[in-house]
């Protein structure tokens, strides 16, 4: 198969300790900014007193409430205020949340009338976004440098991505250090999600992208190697190694020009959507049954992975996918992440309303070979331990 692909990353990365320092620079001085955050840890951890110090020549206005999964209704009242403040600039920081917030705030503050939601969606005669920018303070999702926004609406029992390049972020600063607050979940959480990425557009198809699945090959290592280093050693190498590898996860370059899946995570959201279920856990929950379920289709690049990342020694193809697909379990058990319905204790998970949230969204069939459908995504989630 031969590639071929457009690929934008325009975001500029400030990577290390005291890069907030450098905030100023970024963002010209006639820029009103929103400062866009989550549940006030930035509070806490000295970050928010870093961010008005370098800020202070600015027109700051704040807005904080964003949820771990970030809420239509709460981004739109964001909205409204950046409206009132003739905002110029957004600003988002925290986690993932909270800057796919910033990037879906930035193109809903522009939408004077009508359903922002709905407009979006349609992707048709749409202002120019808002210029943001991010604060990374926890490593997980990419969003700092890819154009993708995952938003909930409670409302309609939906939670979907939006893509829009003209919202990637400007600048991200990423900030080791800013990990050192962060509560044990958290940091699970976030190297879950990270492995996710990187296998959603890994185990596909043995297409010729040999720099493309050997970088994927590298951050994966890196990740098994130091996510459960990070869990129980406090050191700033560590933090480092999660916070690059999980940024290069989805910043598109491991994904150009080689076909990507994504599947565990549009069922991973209906799970979250349905039950609040964690982002991560949810999709620790789905991947190695869906892996189990696709194997004929993947066995040969789950087999490569069994044996360039886990250096598992097996010959035939179907014994080395399913020694990769074990230790995949196992890292996820490491990390406290669920593998089946019955690790998360009071969850029942009713496989057809997870298949009608798919149908609602527009999102079956799925997976890279558009070959899993209503009866597929059953399968997967009943061998999860999901009730018939």
């Amino acid at each position: 198969m031969t590639m071929t692909f457009t690929l934008e990353t325009p975001t500029r990365i400030l990577f290390g300790e005291g890069m907030i320092d450098e905030l100023a620079s970024q963002i010209g001085p006639e820029e009103r900014v929103l400062l866009l955050y989550g549940g006030g840890s930035i509070m806490r951890n000295g970050v928010h007193d870093r961010i008005r110090q370098a800020l202070a020549g600015h027109v700051v206005t704040e807005f904080g409430g964003i949820e771990p999964n970030p809420e239509y209704e709460t981004v739109m009242r964001a909205a409204v205020l950046a409206r009132e403040e003739k905002v110029t600039f957004i600003l988002g920081v925290g986690g993932g949340s909270v800057i796919d917030a910033a990037k879906f705030l930035s193109c809903a503050a522009p939408i004077g009338g009508g359903d922002a939601w709905d407009r979006m969606l349609g992707g048709r005669d749409l202002p120019e976004p808002l210029p943001s920018g991010a604060i990374l303070t926890l490593p997980a999702t990419g969003s700092e440098s890819n154009p993708v926004s995952v938003i909930s609406r409670t409302a309609r029992g939906l939670k979907l991505p939006f893509k829009r390049e003209a919202a990637r972020p400007r600048f991200a600063i990423l900030d080791p250090s800013t990990m050192k607050s962060l509560p044990r979940r958290q940091l699970e959480n976030g190297v879950v999600d990270a492995v996710t990425h990187v296998l959603e557009q890994y185990l596909t198809l043995p297409v010729n992208a040999p720099v493309q699945h050997g970088y994927s090959e590298a951050l994966l290592a890196v990740l098994f190697e130091w996510g459960p280093r990070l869990l129980v050693e406090d050191s700033d190498e560590a933090r480092e190694n999660v916070m690059w590898a999980a940024n290069q996860a989805l910043n598109g370059l491991i994904g150009a020009g080689v076909p990507q899946d994504w599947s565990t995570h549009m069922i991973g959201h209906a799970l979250t959507a349905l039950h609040g279920l964690d982002h991560a856990r949810s999709l620790s929950l789905v991947m190695p049954h869906l892996m189990r379920n696709r194997m004929p289709n993947k066995v040969a690049m789950l087999a490569r992975y069994g044996r360039r990342v886990w250096g598992v020694a097996e010959a035939d193809d179907r014994a080395a996918a399913d020694l990769a697909i074990a230790r995949t379990e196992d890292f996820f058990r490491r990390m406290n992440c669920p593998v089946a319905v019955r690790d998360v204790p009071g969850l029942a998970v009713s496989p057809d309303k997870v298949v009608q949230h798919l149908e609602e969204a527009g999102q079956l069939p799925l997976g890279e070979n558009a070959d899993i459908g209503a009866a597929e995504v059953r399968a997967i989630l009943k061998a999860a331990g999901a009730a018939a």
